[in-house]
């Protein structure tokens, strides 16, 4: 992902009002590892049910305004639906997003299973398990990893071109 900035990050959003963008809490951008990221995902410090999701597209940066779903009261193992990391499956939340444009307004929303604190491109690049790759070459276990990410790269552009396509 290419390094962005506040202004970038702040005019990305295509579900979000101008106020909800401009309060908008953010992490430290100078302390991102921005070549090792698909997308950029962070929790609002003020609003803790708030978080945000910020996708490389072909015409720029489209990020998204998110609301995580209360906390159950018994955590179940789920998948994420970006990374589907088989090992990280204990923190996974359910987020929606209010759809762009005039359906966001009526209040049609969009939700996803996504890991609870983003972490879902530190997971894609974490080494092959035996089973996932057996005791082939490190060739092979290169190209697994290069599938996820391009597999988390398409299914989070995807996500968000959904809400961004009804504007």
């Amino acid at each position: 992902m290419l390094p962005l900035t506040e202004k970038q990050l702040r005019t990305s959003f295509v579900n979000a009002s101008r106020r909800e963008a401009n309060d908008a809490t953010l992490p430290d951008l100078s302390a991102l590892d921005w070549d090792r990221l698909e997308y950029l995902g962070w929790h609002d410090r003020r609003a803790p049910l708030s978080a945000y999701v910020v996708v490389e597209l072909d015409d720029g940066p489209v990020g998204v305004l998110l609301r995580a779903a209360d906390p159950p009261k018994v955590r179940r193992r789920t998948i994420c639906a970006w990374c589907e990391d088989v090992v990280v499956t204990d923190d996974v939340s359910m987020y929606v997003a209010r759809r762009g444009g005039a359906s966001g307004k009526r209040g049609n929303t969009i939700g996803t299973l996504i890991c609870t604190d983003f972490t879902c491109s530190r997971n894609v690049r974490r080494p092959p398990t035996r089973t996932e790759a057996g005791s082939d070459a490190e060739a092979l276990r290169e190209q697994i990893v290069a599938r996820r990410i391009a597999g988390l790269r398409e299914r989070s552009v995807r996500f968000v071109e959904e809400i961004r396509r009804t504007r």
